[in-house]
Order: structure tokens, then sequence, then C-alpha cells
């Protein structure tokens, strides 16, 4: 393996303080945009100063994921290279956090996660902690719940168990949990869950949970008015294309008895089966694909009706 410290560049003159470091990597299921939206709430809350810059260029598949440049009349006019950084925060009581932030990994994931796990170790970062979004079969009408994870079993104490034993996909970030927590280090995750049929757009709601458990588990304190002010108009948004469909009526309404039949549950026995949600019977329900496509119609009807 080549030198880790060859992936980051240190900048110079900042004294870095911090004991959390939050993690938020675009590239992997992020339902309801909810990693990329509790970032743009932190950068807009507070002052952000590149600890770290990744080496992009051996780290990303251009071909894969495109940068976007201007151009205008017969020239390129502009280019915003992607970027992958450790940031330092400092919250609304003055306590410094770093964020890890920017585009996954394609490549060296190994690496990455020795470059990272150097910077925990030089910058005595004592948890880290991550989010993201996951479609799951829940109504938009009920609290966001999360699936917690975590180095170790009392990081995610009196926390829901919702699935059992799964294969999944992996990601730079997981395997980044898995070596960390190899090397002896606090890791903590949070996969908020997001409706299914709201998966493929901004769900605030489903940011605020992500924020709230993040301030919880760290003691930072994350305000995140915006997002409590977008999530009002995308609640009233969702109202009404409920309100206009029938089918949307009944789907949302079985899932809220799914929801409540397996929290009723959860609440009398803890030791139910293997935790897992997915105990009603969804094969007579629209899929996901198919509430998405509708709420796009609606919103696609509600721009002509503001355009006209």
């Amino acid at each position: 393996m080549r030198d880790p410290a060859d992936l980051y560049e240190l900048r110079p003159g900042i004294d870095v303080t911090a004991r959390v470091m939050l993690v938020v990597l675009d590239g992997f299921v992020d339902a309801g945009s909810v990693g990329s939206q509790t970032a743009d709430a932190l950068f807009a809350e507070f002052t952000a100063e590149e600890v770290a810059a990744f080496d992009i260029d051996r780290l990303l598949d251009y071909r894969s994921r495109r940068p976007v440049m201007t151009f205008v009349e017969n020239t390129y006019t502009d280019y915003e290279p992607p970027k992958l950084g450790l940031y330092q925060m400092r919250d609304a009581e003055d306590t410094p956090f770093l964020l890890l932030y920017g585009l996954e990994p394609d490549h060296e994931w190994e690496g990455f996660a020795e470059a990272v796990r150097e910077l925990v170790e030089r910058f005595s970062v004592s948890l880290t902690i991550g989010v993201h979004g996951i479609p799951m079969a829940v109504p938009h009408t009920r609290p966001a719940t999360v699936t917690a994870h975590g180095t170790r079993p009392e990081l995610v104490a009196g926390h829901t168990a919702w699935i059992g034993r799964v294969n999944v996909p992996a990601s730079a970030a997981s395997l980044l949990e898995f070596r960390l927590g190899q090397a002896g280090h606090d890791v903590v995750g949070y996969a908020v869950h997001v409706p299914s049929y709201l998966s493929q757009s901004e769900y605030p709601r489903a940011a605020i949970a992500a924020i709230d458990h993040l301030g919880g588990v760290s003691g930072l304190a994350l305000p995140a008015e915006a997002l409590h002010a977008s999530a009002q108009e995308t609640d009233t948004e969702i109202e009404q294309q409920v309100a206009a469909s029938e089918e949307v009526q009944r789907v949302v309404g079985n899932l809220e008895r799914q929801y409540d039949d397996y929290m009723s549950a959860h609440a009398d026995s803890r030791d139910d089966a293997d935790g897992s949600l997915f105990t009603g019977d969804e094969t007579a329900l629209p899929t996901a694909e198919e509430l998405g496509a509708e709420l796009e119609r609606y919103l696609a009807d509600r721009e002509r009706g503001a355009e006209g």
C-alpha cells in the first residue's frame, strides 16, 4: 500500500482542538438527501476552516461522476472541481468539531480509511459520527426513526434494532467505520429512515432527525432553523399530494397501520423476533417508483400552475 499520508495535504496554521468528527460522504445511498442537507445546514450555519484536502484526482472516477462546467456562447467560463476535505467548525456554543465532507472515493478505499485513521489519531478525535438516509417502508406522518450502528454496543444502547442480519453493499464510509473500530476508535452511525415514496426528493424532516441525533450523541449545539422552515414547506406539499390521490392515501394508511402495529408490539416485548419493521404484506402496495412518479407529476403540475 502507498503511504496513506500522500492522500491528503494538511493546511498550515490551523490549530485543531476538536474531539468529535462528523462524516458525510456523497456518492452512496442517501435517501431524502439526508447527508447532503445535513452538511449544507452546517456550512450555512457555521464558519468552516479547511484542515486537510484529499487528493481527489487519485480517489475519484471522473467518468462515473462527471463534474459540471459552465459554457457560455463559445467558451468555457467556469469549472468547480470536486472536493473531499476535512473542515473545522464551531457549534452554537463555540465548541469545535470536525466535518469530513465531499465525494465518496471510488478508488483506494483502504488507503483512504487509513489516512482518516491517521487524522483521527493526529487530532485526538474521540468520537466519529456518520449520517445518511435509507429508504424504508415508513409513513411520513410518524416520527422519523433511525438504524443506529456503532463500533461498540454501548454507543447504540437504547436504539431499536429495525433489521436483523443482512448483507449490504459496502461504502467508503462503512469501511471507514469498520477499520476505525478495529483500531479501537469509537464510531457511531445513523441511517435515517426515509419514506420510500419520498426517497428521491429532499426530505428535510429526515435531515432534522439526523442533526438531532448528531447533537444528542456528541453534545454539540447544532441548530437547524433553515431545515425547519424547509420542512414546513415540504410538509404542506406532501399533504396536498396525499389529499389529491386516493391511491397515495391508501398506501400511507397501510404504512401507518404497519408502523403502529410494530411499535405497539415492540413496546410490549423487546425480544420479539428479529426486530424487522418489514413484517406487513406489501405486495398490494404501489412501488416507490410509482409513488415517486405521482409526486413528480404533482410538483410538475404545481410548477406549471405557478408559471401560468
